[in-house]
């Protein structure tokens, strides 16, 4: 197998080592994941790690940036083909990132920065620059888009937006720390629906 890997395009190897490193850090954590396991696990030279990332935190990030990053271009892109009201991009966007949560490792990843974040800073901050700082102005942008045009009533955006994603987060711990000690089944998919109905009716002008 380890040769069949290393026959392949050099294309191919970030990629690779990007899906075994996303295995490990979901598995073991940021601190208890190893180069040299990430390249055995890709079937790769540890010394072929660093052909494309400096050093683990630079591995983690391109985790984040496939895993969880790339999520963001759909929803712009969602959002770019829009033209007809806001109202109805919202419950589209809160199910998509509600799949998101259910079908890929989103929520995985997400609880590895929660829980990594105090030791390594700099997760987290990667995490808040990268993910939340391009989705939450995306989000605010969009309301204010629908209070200008009289879809919405005057509310902070930035209150509302971090109100939109609220059952999002709840998803994710939900999924990552609860069910897996017993908790019942969340469906992130339904409670996403649910919310978005609510927040429409909050959100109406009187």
């Amino acid at each position: 197998m380890k040769v069949g890997k290393q026959r392949r395009a050099p294309a191919e190897r970030p990629n690779e080592i990007v899906q075994a490193a996303l295995a490990l850090f979901v598995e073991k954590g940021f601190a208890g994941t190893r180069l040299d396991d990430v390249a055995a696990r890709a079937g790769l030279s540890k010394a072929a790690i660093y052909l494309y990332f400096e050093d683990k935190m630079a591995l983690f990030q391109g985790v984040i940036r496939q895993a969880v990053s790339s999520n963001l271009l759909t929803v712009e892109a969602i959002t770019r083909a829009h033209h007809g009201p806001v109202a109805a991009l919202i419950p589209a966007i809160l199910d998509f990132m509600a799949s998101r949560v259910e079908d890929t490792p989103m929520a995985s990843i997400a609880k590895v920065v929660i829980s990594e974040s105090r030791a390594f800073p700099e997760i987290g901050r990667f995490y808040l620059e990268e993910v939340i700082g391009r989705g939450v102005p995306l989000f605010e942008n969009l309301i204010a888009r629908g209070i200008e045009s009289g879809e919405f009533r005057p509310v902070d955006p930035m209150l509302t937006v971090r109100s939109l994603i609220g059952p999002i987060l709840l998803s994710i711990i939900w999924k990552t720390v609860f069910e897996p000690i017993g908790a019942e089944k969340l469906d992130a998919r339904a409670l996403a629906r649910h919310h978005a109905d609510l927040m429409l009716h909050a959100l109406r002008p009187s």
